[in-house]
């Protein structure tokens, strides 16, 4: 199950997610759709533990991706739209 609370983040003066809530049952396929500069992105990234949020929980199966980050990474899978390790990989010959 993943439960965000009142989610929010700053990045300085900017809100770029205020007080985001939602809760997906565990089991479920859902789709996170939204127009460019809505916060999908930064909820994905403060989800999969790459920042923590400004304010507000989140909770993966139970863990929370602050306070127990390892824990709740442990239960997701996430490959981002620009996979960084592409670049990165060589043929051995």
């Amino acid at each position: 199950m993943i439960e965000v609370q009142t989610l929010s983040k700053r990045y300085g003066y900017f809100l770029a997610l205020d007080s985001v809530s939602f809760s997906v049952e565990e089991g479920r396929v859902v789709g996170f759709l939204g127009p460019n500069g809505a916060g999908k992105t930064t909820t994905i990234r403060i989800l999969t533990g790459y920042m923590p949020p400004t304010s507000g929980t989140a909770r993966i199966a139970g863990h929370d991706v602050v306070t127990a980050s390892l824990d709740a990474r442990r239960q997701i899978g996430y490959l981002p739209e620009m996979v960084p390790l592409y670049p990165d990989m060589t043929l051995l010959g």
